[in-house]
């Protein structure tokens, strides 16, 4: 009998590595974890500036359309979908951790499809949320 050896890879390998899918979607919600942290500044002032009147929720629309400071309303609008994405991300992610730690009878033919089902849900929702965010609908 052979017993597979498991070696850990050297550094100059990792980019021809080929990850797993659940290894992809796993450093996805890191990513995105970290992505919403370093954003959080950003998410608590839309939110503050939301709901706080409705002449502050005009000047929320002006940064839409024409920027905050040195930032193009462009590129406001890019930040925000990269911030809503990493939510959608880091939830649908989550989701999938949450449902294979509460099941432990996860195969890895199922994490496989559990993996691709989050990604394509995550992928979907961030591109309808991006559409709206861009004004095309």
């Amino acid at each position: 009998m052979n017993p597979k050896i498991y070696r850990n890879i050297h550094v100059s390998k990792i980019v021809t590595y080929r990850l797993p899918l659940g290894g992809v979607v796993s450093i996805l919600h890191r990513i995105s974890g970290a992505l919403i942290f370093v954003l959080l500044p950003l998410s608590l002032w839309l939110f503050d500036t939301r709901v706080s009147s409705e002449a502050s929720f005009a000047e929320l629309a002006r940064a839409f359309s024409g920027g905050i400071g040195f930032a193009p309303g462009w590129f406001v609008k890019l930040v925000v979908w990269a911030l809503t994405g990493a939510y959608i991300t880091h939830f649908t992610a989550g989701l999938r951790h949450l449902w294979m730690d509460v099941s432990h009878r996860v195969s890895r033919a199922q994490g496989g499809r559990s993996a691709l089902l989050a990604l394509v849900i995550s992928g979907l929702l961030s591109l309808l949320v991006g559409a709206k965010i861009l004004g095309l609908y």
